[in-house]
This record gives C-alpha cells, structure tokens and sequence, in this order.
C-alpha cells in the first residue's frame, strides 16, 4: 500500500526523508523549488548528491513526486504568459530529473483570453515543445484533474483523454486524479455505487493503465461546486465512505495516495489523517457490518 503525503523541503531538498521517516510513509511529494516563483537558481551538485544519498538510504520503496509551480498555465491565450509558463515547466521537469523523482505532477490551467478547444491545443502544443527540448529525461509529465474553478482546463475526463491522446510522445505523460478535485468538479464517490460508476468511466476514457498518482484530500465544498478547498479526511464534503472505499479497492494498491490537506509546521494534521486512513485498510462498510 503506497501511501504518503506532500512535506516541506525547508532546510533542504533532502530534509523531505527526514519528514518521511518521522510519518512512516513510503511516498511522498514535495516542490522542486519555490511554488510561487517562475524559475529559481540552477541545483548546486551538492543538492542533488545529498538528496540521492537520503533517497538510497530511506527505507520506502515508492515513487517520489513532484509538484510543479502554481504559476505556470500551458493553457494560457496569453503568447508571453504561456511562453514563460512552458519554459518554467521545462526548468521544473529537468530539475526532478536531476534528482530521480519520477513523477511531476501540473495543473493545465486556465484558457483566458482563448477558448476551450484552444486551451487543450495549448497544452499539448507546450508538452510537445517542452518534450521535444528534453528527450532522454525520465520524470513523467502527469497531468492533474481540476476542480474546474472559472475557466479551468482539466475539470473533465474528457480534458485529460484529450491531452493522453494528442501529444506526440504519449509515454511521457500520465494522469494524477485528486478525490477533493473530482467530486468538486462533479465525478461523485460517496458510496460504492457511484464510486463504481465514476471509475469505469474513467477506466474507459483514460485508464488505470495511466494513473500514476492519486491526492487524496476532502473537500470542504460540495459536488460540482468547482471550488478547490482540501479539508481533513473524513471531515469534508465527501466523507470517510470515499476513502475506505480507496483504501480497499486493489486498483489503487501500487498507486502512490498522497495526502494534501491543510496542516501545521509539526504535520500534527498527517499524523492524525495517515492513521485513519491506515485504520481504513480491511474495514467493512456499515452495510457490509451489518449483514
């Protein structure tokens, strides 16, 4: 069972093992540089040498990931906005190449000043030229489902089966679902039935086969709100039946579920969710109990 959480960097990109080993998780995702910024300053080779001699020495056996910058938009209208947002990714991929994460985990963005249609072009457009300028690189490119707030690309199946099928290297890119992030953009998975019907969906649009990451985080607004707000798990929106329902589907098994919920310095907030959703594993639902 690959489970993990989003830790902090601070100290150093090595300092994510430490945090790791302190919740006992076996995955983890973290940011390459600051999220906030558009590029930061090259890795000193002692960077990468120390996090790759943190990473031989701990003892989980899952993929890293990382999270790409919330700045960047390869859907945008805008030539220097998506200009700039392509060569920002470009840097990002490189940098988790140089240090082994396997996965880099991006939101399409948004089509403002464009359209929709346009918007997937954009996307894959900026993924071909980005692959294009870095062939022999590792990381996958791996596109997130949105919650679908304003003019958000990647809010619907459709979005990513889109993206999958029309970029010129399909290897390279996979898909990362995100619980709070569907059923704000209206894929429901409260209980068993619609949970069933929300991933044979997805199995036939873009299949298992192609997820590689799933966050794992409630939702503090309701289904098909499209509003983007990660609550505690079991306290949200969706409540704790979605995420038993995660912990014992097999399909999930070797794909990393990494916690993105809201939390303090002290991962007070991981600790406490890591154990539930741990608690999870082979439980029954309340029907199944009763029977």
């Amino acid at each position: 069972m690959l489970l993990g959480a989003h830790v902090s960097t601070a100290g150093g990109l090595a300092t994510a093992f430490e945090r790791a080993a302190l919740l006992k998780i076996n995955t983890f995702q973290i940011f390459v540089k600051n999220n906030k910024q558009w590029f930061a300053k090259p890795l000193e080779a002692e960077d990468i040498s120390s996090f790759k001699a943190a990473r031989k020495a701990w003892v989980g056996e899952g993929p890293l990931v990382a999270h790409a910058c919330y700045l960047i938009n390869l859907a945008s209208g805008n030539p220097e906005i998506l200009e700039r947002s392509q060569k920002s990714y470009m840097d990002e991929l490189l940098r988790a190449d140089a240090l082994g994460v396997e996965q880099l985990v991006f939101h399409p963005g948004s089509f403002v000043g464009t359209t929709e249609e346009e918007g997937l072009k954009n996307v894959v457009r900026s993924l071909d030229l980005v692959h294009k300028e870095t062939k022999g690189t590792k990381t996958l490119s791996v596109i997130e489902i949105t919650a679908g707030q304003g003019s958000s690309i990647g809010c619907k199946f459709e979005h990513l089966e889109r993206v999958l099928h029309e970029v010129k290297d399909p290897k390279r890119v996979r898909v990362c679902l995100d619980t709070c992030h569907m059923f704000a953009a209206g894929y429901d998975i409260r209980t068993a039935d619609v949970w069933e019907k929300s991933f044979r969906q997805f199995e036939s649009q873009i299949g298992f086969e192609n997820l590689v990451s799933v966050h794992t985080n409630d939702s503090k607004k309701g289904l098909g709100t499209r509003v983007d707000r990660h609550e505690q798990i079991g306290k949200g929106e969706i409540g704790l039946e979605a995420f038993r329902l995660l912990m014992n589907d097999v399909r999930f098994d070797a794909i990393p579920k990494i916690l993105e919920t809201p939390k303090d310095d002290k991962m007070t907030e991981d600790y406490v969710n890591l154990k539930l959703l741990r608690g999870l594993v082979g439980k029954k639902s309340a029907k199944q109990a009763k029977a």
